[in-house]
């Protein structure tokens, strides 16, 4: 098993192209971490230069405490999954398992228990005869997978391993990789784009944008305190209503007025609010499309709407609403919270009222950045604008 540390890591292509800026983390012995972010922000080029698939242009990364940038990726110890699964098209399941343990010159009685068990595990046992074109893309993953897994290899990589596959069977192979990290109990990090995973899969999550570190933190931290309005937006789904308002302090209270409506801040949030300081000010409000209520009619603290889309997902209705100065929301509601004739009428058009309670809001200040955040050296919205 082995920890692994990258300092300074920057990667810089010959066009004078900055891809990776200045990552530093710090991931543990046994830790499943997640590399999210959109595409290109420079999750797989991190990924690969811990592989030492790309050359590290500053910086050092850390493998179990030895700086491994000057060594070949077969020295590193380290097992590596990729998107396209890489397998030898003319060989059996059995042999594409089997190839790196060939090279080795391992003794093929030990080659035979390490495939058979992997295969056991992954639960191939019965194809290990056919050739990747005779499999599905659930299958050949699997099969990717257990030839990384047959190294014992220190520290597992794996690069959008899940992006080619249906709907289905990411969430079945999802599944797959949480049991599949219990058995192996060893330090993996995943790319993706899909927050989903990230949010099922990670022990932390490492948010990345145009090759910097928005926020890294639990599925829990990143979605219940976001560092940011770029964090915020990324992580849920749908994504984070925002709205820009005001904030407002009477001495120990706060009021917030999106849209006209005039709503107070209590409790948790407002005691918090007075812990960091905050005085009134311009902001940026979130809202979760999950934490919007309708409301039965108008109201100081409702927001009169019109409904524009109704979309129904099965357990749950998304509206899509806008107000009365055209700004658009999402409001996700539980389906069996309705009557049938309240379902029935949320036709295009309808006037509505929703509102939110204040231990649901986010506040984030002119910079971008969650007023309520004790993180340091957070990216703010004007460094991300000159990138």
């Amino acid at each position: 098993m082995a920890s692994v540390t990258l300092k300074g890591v920057k990667k810089i292509y010959d066009n004078k192209v900055v891809a990776v800026h200045d990552f530093d983390l710090e991931i543990k012995d046994k830790e499943f971490v997640v590399f999210v972010g959109p595409s290109g922000c420079g999750k797989s080029t991190t990924l690969r230069m811990i592989a030492g698939l790309e050359d590290i242009s500053e910086g050092t990364v850390e493998i179990d405490g030895t700086v491994v940038n000057d060594l070949q990726p077969k020295d590193r110890d380290i097992a590596m999954v990729f998107q396209n699964y890489a397998l030898y098209p003319h060989m059996t399941v059995y042999d594409n398992i089997a190839f790196s343990l060939r090279l080795k010159k391992v003794p093929e009685e030990e080659v035979y228990a390490k495939v058979t068990n992997a295969a056991e595990i992954l639960g191939i046992t019965d194809y290990l005869m056919r050739k990747p074109r005779a499999l599905s893309g659930g299958q050949r993953q699997r099969v990717a997978i257990g030839r990384a897994m047959v190294r014992n290899a220190n520290v597992f990589l794996m690069d959008e391993p899940l992006s080619n596959l249906d709907a289905k069977l990411r969430n079945q192979m999802r599944a797959e990789i949480i049991l599949l990290r219990q058995k192996l109990n060893t330090t993996f990090v995943y790319v993706t784009h899909d927050q989903t995973e990230a949010m099922t899969l990670g022990d932390r999550i490492v948010i990345m944008q145009d090759g910097y570190i928005e926020q890294v933190g639990t599925p829990t931290e990143v979605f219940e305190m976001p560092a940011n309005i770029f964090v915020a937006e990324f992580i849920g789904a749908p994504k984070m209503n925002m709205m820009k308002t005001r904030l407002e302090r009477n001495g120990d209270s706060y009021t917030v007025s999106p849209f006209g409506a005039t709503m107070r801040v209590d409790g948790e949030k407002c005691a918090s609010l007075l812990e960091h300081h905050a005085g009134s000010t311009d902001i940026t409000l979130g809202v979760r499309p999950e934490h919007i209520v309708l409301r039965e009619g108008p109201a100081a603290d409702a927001i009169p709407c019109t409904l524009e889309v109704n979309e129904m997902m099965g357990s749950e209705l998304h509206l899509h609403v806008y107000t009365e100065d055209g700004s658009r929301l999402i409001v996700r509601v539980p389906t069996l919270s309705l009557s049938a004739e309240r379902r029935a009428a949320l036709t295009r058009g309808a006037k509505l009222y929703i509102s939110f309670e204040s231990r649901v809001m986010h506040f984030f200040g002119p910079d971008g950045i969650n007023l309520l955040t004790d993180l340091k050296n957070v990216r703010t919205a004007t460094s991300s604008g000159d990138r």
